[in-house]
């Protein structure tokens, strides 16, 4: 039987293109030191939230279907009632993983994504399970 920490450590170890969905440009937000920690452990990244231009020097994406391809891992910084579109968008764009950070919790999209055959972590810090992993 596949766990939940199995699928963090397939996903983590497996794929390494991450698209931040609402990666803030504010030092103080987690999605930026998320973010920062995941690029300084090799990790390839690519904001997308249409607010900002750029982000520690690299171009921001106003959406998902904007990322050049192939996106593998959709990092989610949303709130809940807004990660099911986001999953949907990650559907379309044929990522491979979604991953919804701490306090992202959308059942029915988590569903939707493993049907579409998406990994799917929901709940949980991708640097947190990062950092258990090492």
């Amino acid at each position: 039987m596949t766990t939940p920490h199995d699928i963090e450590a397939r996903i983590l170890r497996e794929m390494r293109r991450i698209a931040v969905v609402g990666l803030s440009d504010k030092p103080s937000r987690p999605s930026y030191g998320v973010t920062e920690y995941m690029r300084a452990h090799g990790y390839e990244i690519f904001p997308v939230n249409p607010r900002i231009g750029s982000w520690l020097g690299l171009p921001a994406y106003p959406d998902l279907a904007s990322v050049p391809p192939p996106v593998e891992i959709v990092d989610v910084f949303r709130r809940s009632e807004r990660a099911g579109e986001v999953v949907d968008e990650a559907i379309r764009i044929g990522a491979k993983a979604v991953w919804l950070q701490e306090g992202v919790v959308d059942e029915a999209a988590a569903q939707r994504a493993r049907d579409s055959g998406l990994l799917v972590v929901m709940d949980r810090c991708i640097l947190k399970a990062h950092r258990a992993l090492r």
